[in-house]
C-alpha cells in the first residue's frame, strides 16, 4: 500500500507516508512549558513517518488559547528538548508547528493586551478563554514596524526550534490564524503593501517563510494552508486565484512540503469555493504535498493513488490510536477519540489510549 511506502520530505527520508497532524491539546502550564506527559504523548506516536506538533506560540504576543505551549523562553525550549530527544531515541522525526493566533484570542489570557490582526475587524461569536467563553474583541491593527517584528519573531522561533532539536518547522498559515488573516479579505482590509491585491495579501506569508528558511535552513520548512476553510470568519472572494498565486511563489523556495487542508465545514455559503482542494491546488506545488482532514485508511490510500499528494496526515485518529500505522497495516479496529478530553487536563484522553496487544 502507498501509505506504508517511504517518502522524501526535503532531504529527509520518512519511513512511511503517514503523518501525525498538528492538534492543539492545551496541556502546557500557564507559562507555556510542556511536561513529561507531552514527552510520552509524542513518543507513543513515533511510528508516524513524520510528527507535526501542536501549534507552538512564537512569542508572548502570539498567544490566543490558554495552556498552549511556547518556544520563546529558555524554560520552554528546554522542555521541548526532552520531547525531541525522546522522539529521536525511538527513531522518529518531528517538526514544530509555529503559531501566531492573531485576532483569535482574548485579552484575559494576554496580560490585558488586545489580540492583534492585519485590520481592526473582530471575529463574530465567542472564544474559549481561561475564564470561560468570552465575546471576541476588536483586535489592534498592526503597524508596519509591528509586522516586521512579528516576521523576526518567527525567525527567532525557528532558531529556537532547531536548537530544541526539532527536525524542521511548519508555518501554521491555516484555519484563520494570523498568516491566514493576512491572506483573506474578510480579515485584511489594509491599503498598504500588505493589503489590497492578491500579491500584497500574500506578502506577509512569503516574508515569514523566507525568514524561516533563513533561520532553520533549506528543506526544513513546511507550510500548512486551508484554502477553503471559513473557520474564524475567514472568507475569500477568489480562493483559487489567491492560493494558486501563493503556491507558485512558494515553489521558488526550498521547502520540505506543503500541507493542504480539505474543507472541514459545508461550503453551501461559498459556491465559488472549489470542492476538491487536492485536485485544485495540489498539482500546482513542486514540493511534497501532505493531504489533511477527514481521511481514514481507505480514503487516504485512494488519495495517494491519485498521485497528487505524497503523504496523508491524520489528526483525531492519531490522537486516539498511538499505533495508527500498525492498526492500518493489520486492518485492526480503532479506538474512538474522546471529544471531552481533547483540550486540557492530564493523562486521560492524552496518553492513556490503548495500543494493540501483540
Amino acid at each position: 500500500m502507498r501509505l506504508f511506502e517511504k517518502v522524501t520530505a526535503g532531504r529527509q527520508t520518512l519511513k512511511n507516508s503517514i503523518a501525525m497532524a498538528p492538534m492543539t491539546r492545551s496541556r502546557a502550564n500557564s507559562e507555556g512549558v510542556v511536561n513529561d506527559l507531552t514527552v510520552l504523548y509524542y513518543t507513543q506516536r513515533v511510528s508516524a513517518g513524520l510528527i507535526i506538533t501542536e501549534g507552538i506560540n512564537i512569542s508572548e504576543q502570539a498567544l490566543g488559547s490558554p495552556w498552549t505551549p511556547g518556544i520563546y523562553t529558555p524554560e520552554q525550549i528546554d522542555a521541548w528538548k526532552k520531547v525531541t530527544s525522546a522522539v529521536h531515541d525511538k527513531g522518529g522525526l518531528i517538526y514544530a508547528q509555529l503559531w501566531h493566533t492573531g485576532r483569535v484570542g482574548h485579552s484575559v489570557d494576554r496580560n490585558g493586551k488586545l489580540p492583534v490582526a492585519p485590520s481592526a475587524i473582530a471575529i463574530k461569536g465567542q472564544h474559549f478563554s481561561s475564564q470561560g467563553m468570552k465575546d471576541y474583541e476588536t483586535p489592534h491593527e498592526l503597524t508596519m514596524p509591528e509586522i516586521r517584528q512579528i516576521v523576526r519573531d518567527y525567525g527567532q522561533a525557528a532558531k529556537n526550534a532547531i536548537d530544541a532539536g526539532f527536525d524542521g518547522v511548519e508555518l501554521h498559515a491555516a484555519f484563520g490564524y494570523l498568516p491566514n488573516q493576512f491572506l483573506c479579505e474578510s480579515a485584511n482590509q489594509r491599503t498598504d503593501e500588505y493589503g489590497g491585491s492578491i500579491e500584497n495579501r500574500n506578502r506577509f506569508v512569503l516574508e515569514v517563510i523566507q525568514e524561516l528558511v533563513n533561520a532553520a535552513g533549506s528543506d526544513k520548512v513546511g507550510i500548512k494552508l486551508s484554502p477553503t476553510n471559513a473557520y474564524n470568519n475567514i472568507e475569500n472572494s477568489d480562493p483559487v486565484a489567491q492560493f494558486k498565486t501563493l503556491i507558485e511563489a512558494l515553489n521558488q523556495m526550498p521547502l520540505a512540503y506543503i500541507h493542504l487542508m480539505n474543507a472541514m465545514f459545508p461550503l453551501d455559503k461559498f459556491p465559488h469555493y472549489p470542492k476538491d482542494v487536492m485536485g485544485t491546488f495540489g498539482p500546482i506545488s513542486k514540493h511534497l504535498v501532505i493531504a489533511n482532514a477527514g481521511y481514514n485508511k481507505e480514503t487516504g490510500e485512494a488519495e495517494l493513488e491519485k498521485g497528487i499528494a505524497g503523504m496523508i496526515s491524520y489528526g483525531a485518529l492519531f490522537l486516539a490510536n498511538p499505533d495508527l500505522p500498525r492498526r492500518f497495516e493489520l486492518n485492526a479496529g480503532l479506538n474512538e477519540p474522546d471529544r471531552a478530553t481533547m483540550f486540557g487536563g492530564g493523562e486521560k484522553g492524552y496518553t492513556d489510549y490503548p495500543f494493540l496487544r501483540d
